[in-house]
């Protein structure tokens, strides 16, 4: 019997970790195993290890080696980032209103959600155009005198649309307000050198870029305070406390090295077959529409609404036939619901549940995805035929 073949298209949502990075970790699980906290030399050997993959990281990102704070992932860095400056700036009496996007991931919304409901805490979002991307202008009409924080994500996971991060945060620098990117899509395909881009803060992830799972980091700026919303240890002086995870900072370090040593190869062939995937979807498949921008996206990133068709479905019959893909549509008790991310760029609920993100990564081949666009298009097809035939 032949096994059957798969293809993984579903890099923006974690990508297997890259077996030089493995080998770069695997001293820190049993051989250099010390808490970099602790005094003898056991703790020494590991700190050692985690003040050179700070220094590595830091080079990527062109900025002090003391302004990176290692976290558990991205989702942490956010909350990190959101709470512990708008808490400080509240209590500095300079107001308790903040600002993010109407297409962030959930854990910028839903933090500044609970800060709302809870905490006494007022926000606004920005809206998006057609294509997923903010106008920088609009925050002249949002912001307030009490406005501290704006965080807007510099790569959309949803439809992968790049935001102009520099010109957003040139105007609310002009209002005194902190800034903050999840810039987790962005890593290893994007420029993150902070001088550029000009944030506050900035949140990554090591999964999403062939690193270890469970690992992240937030840049904070020399100078910013910020309020640790994790009480305990004096670690990160003081930021975020808890032992740090020498093994997974090793590999993160690792992975964002490889990842801007091979940057330039990587990227092209990534957009070679992300365009190869776009271009046969929406020539072979009817009544099928690219979402985000056509141009200005992540070089891995294809995401498209099908008409009539649920995104859910697609990506089961896709696994079936041994495709891994994701949709935005989010499923609970069996009700899909459509995405958040789509509905702001305006398309109506039902479109919005027919939505597929297929994202390209180092494994994937030119005939992956003449595979994949092959087995969509049938998918569709006998989908549509059902969908016809139980409407009679």
């Amino acid at each position: 019997m032949l096994s059957r073949r798969t293809i993984y298209l579903d890099h923006s949502a974690t990508t297997p970790t890259d077996p030089r990075v493995l080998d770069a970790m695997l001293p820190y699980f049993t051989a250099t195993y010390g808490n970099s906290a602790s005094a003898h030399t056991f703790g020494r050997s590991a700190e050692d290890a985690v003040e050179t993959a700070r220094e590595t990281i830091a080079r990527i990102l062109n900025c002090d080696s003391r302004e990176i704070v290692f976290t558990s992932g991205a989702s942490e860095s956010n909350n990190l980032a959101l709470r512990g400056a708008a808490w400080k700036a509240r209590q500095a009496g300079q107001g308790n209103h903040l600002i993010t996007t109407t297409i962030e991931h959930t854990a910028v919304i839903k933090t500044i959600e609970q800060m709302t409901d809870v905490m006494g805490f007022e926000h606004s979002l920005l809206p998006v155009d057609a294509q997923a991307v903010i106008n920088p202008q609009d925050i002249d009409e949002l912001s307030r005198p009490t406005t501290t924080v704006l965080s807007a994500m510099l790569v959309n996971n949803e439809v992968g649309s790049i935001q102009p991060i520099a010109a957003l945060v040139e105007r609310a620098k002009s209002r005194n307000i902190l800034t903050h990117t999840d810039a987790t899509q962005a890593a290893g395909q994007l420029s993150l050198d902070i001088r550029q881009l000009g944030v506050d803060m900035l949140s990554l992830s090591a999964h999403k870029f062939y690193g270890p799972k469970g690992v992240g980091l937030l840049y904070v700026r020399k100078g910013i305070d910020l309020i640790s919303a994790q009480t305990g240890g004096s670690h990160e002086d003081g930021r975020r406390a808890g032992t740090l995870n020498t093994p997974g900072i090793v590999g993160m370090a690792k992975a964002l090295e490889l990842a801007y040593e091979e940057r330039d190869q990587r990227v092209r062939h990534f957009i070679a077959l992300r365009d190869q995937l776009i271009d046969g979807i929406l020539t072979r498949i009817p009544d099928v529409s690219l979402t985000g921008h056509p141009t200005n996206r992540l070089p891995s990133h294809a995401s498209f609404v099908f008409d009539g068709l649920d995104g859910n479905s697609l990506v089961t019959h896709l696994d079936m036939r041994g495709i891994a893909a994701s949709s935005a549509s989010a499923c609970k008790t069996g009700n899909p619901e459509p995405s958040s991310v789509l509905l702001a760029m305006g398309f109506t609920p039902k479109e919005a549940l027919g939505s597929l993100r297929l994202t390209v990564g180092l494994q994937s081949s030119a005939e992956d995805i003449a595979y994949t666009v092959d087995v969509l298009s049938d998918v569709v097809t006998k989908l549509r035929k059902l969908n016809r035939e139980m409407a009679l």
